[in-house]
């Protein structure tokens, strides 16, 4: 059974910076594509960022392009998103997820999910 556990959500204010964290057991990472997703409240899951298997293709929602960045050390069966200028609108549940596709995770292909970390950006 795959596990992933997030870590690293918290409390920032408006322009900080936090970094999250996926940690994978039960199977590596690789060679899935991996990614994050997030859910504020009231409002459906959307996707935020993306991973493919090697590390070496990234792709991000328009909202977070430029401030967010999603890193994998495929040695630590680890997946990482590290977000820059937070905005209160960035307040929300983040979700880990990895892929039954090598290069492209959607809701649609996600395999397993994280349980979830608290990410709350004060104005």
């Amino acid at each position: 059974q795959v596990q992933l556990v997030e870590s690293g959500g918290g409390l920032v204010q408006a322009g900080g910076s936090l970094r999250v964290s996926c940690a994978a057991s039960g199977r590596t990472f690789r060679p899935y594509a991996a990614g994050w997703f997030r859910q504020a409240p009231g409002k459906e899951r959307e996707f935020v960022a993306g991973i493919n298997w090697s590390g070496h293709n990234t792709y991000y929602a328009d909202s977070v392009k430029g401030r967010f960045t999603i890193t994998r050390d495929i040695a630590k069966n680890t997946v990482y998103l590290q977000m820059n200028s937070l905005k209160p609108e960035d307040t929300a549940i983040y979700y880990c997820a990895s892929s039954i596709s090598m290069h492209n995770i959607s809701e649609v292909e996600v395999e397993y999910w994280g349980q979830g970390t608290q990410v709350t950006v004060s104005s």
